[in-house]
């Protein structure tokens, strides 16, 4: 069941619910998001699982000194439905696994028009060693593809994720969007050292006019390296934090040929995300 999660996000994660807050003292403009996450699990039958999954955040932007208005810009809103289905063939710790959906990113400024729409679609390969006595070492590696129609975005994108335990008290994990260090000093204490790509992107309604051409969307890519702490009540629940700072920030508004418009930040800044998870 942990790996039919894994199918539809990488995560392990059965409920979610978190605040990020990306600041930046040189420019003054800023990020907060609230985030809400679920997963549900269907055992169809032995080896088969039906996963069903929804997600929704709210970013609240604060744009500071740019020539555009940004009344219809205070905040943004992703909504997201996905199904996913996973095979485990038999006597083999090899799964196989799709997953499609669909994601409603925009201002939302008046009533839903096409370009707020976005498809999904992704298929996996996933190798499942973590059982007792399947490897010296437990490890876990997920190999696909993962394709949306986000506009500018013509071709799937590459997924590759290596979990590997080397320690009773030491794992880490190798991939995109997060490579990992994790120690853990007891059951309930854990820290890790990372980096990881955080991201969003969401239509325009009505465009902005910036320079005498067109924007059609908005976006953020910011790749990142920090600490985290997590603490867990119980097995499965627990508290998260972490603390990292921008190794580049690609703050933009672009056309749907992916065209850069205006560069609204591309300053290093500070990464704070903190919330409570419960997870297999």
């Amino acid at each position: 069941m942990l790996i039919s999660f894994r199918l539809t996000s990488q995560t392990s994660d059965l409920m979610r619910i978190e605040y990020l807050n990306l600041p930046n003292s040189s420019t003054k403009n800023s990020v907060n998001r609230f985030r809400g996450l679920f997963q549900l699990p269907l055992k169809i039958k032995e080896g088969n699982y039906l996963v069903i999954g929804g997600e929704y955040r709210y970013l609240d932007l604060k744009l500071e000194n740019v020539p555009f208005e940004t009344h219809d810009l205070q905040s943004i809103q992703t909504i997201e439905g996905a199904i996913g289905y996973l095979v485990k063939l038999k006597e083999s710790d090899w799964f196989y696994g799709f997953k499609v959906g669909m994601r409603l990113a925009s201002n939302f400024e008046s009533k839903l028009i096409s370009d707020d729409y976005l498809y999904l679609v992704a298929a996996y390969a996933i190798r499942d060693r973590t059982k007792e006595g399947a490897a010296d070492k437990p490890n876990r590696l997920i190999l696909g593809l993962d394709y949306s129609t986000t506009p500018g975005r013509n071709y799937p994108l590459p997924i590759l994720n290596y979990y590997r335990e080397f320690h009773p008290n030491w794992t880490y994990t190798l991939g995109v969007p997060k490579t990992n260090l994790r120690y853990k000093f007891n059951n309930k204490n854990h820290v890790q050292a990372f980096v990881t790509l955080d991201n969003f992107f969401a239509n325009i309604q009505g465009n902005k006019t910036v320079n005498g051409k067109h924007a059609e969307n908005i976006s953020q890519t910011i790749i990142l390296g920090g600490l985290g702490y997590e603490y867990y009540f119980a097995e499965h629940l627990l508290y998260y934090g972490y603390a990292a700072y921008s190794i580049s920030n690609d703050y933009r508004l672009r056309n749907n040929k992916r065209d850069d418009i205006y560069t609204i930040d591309d300053k290093n800044t500070l990464y704070f995300r903190t919330g409570i998870k419960f997870k297999y």
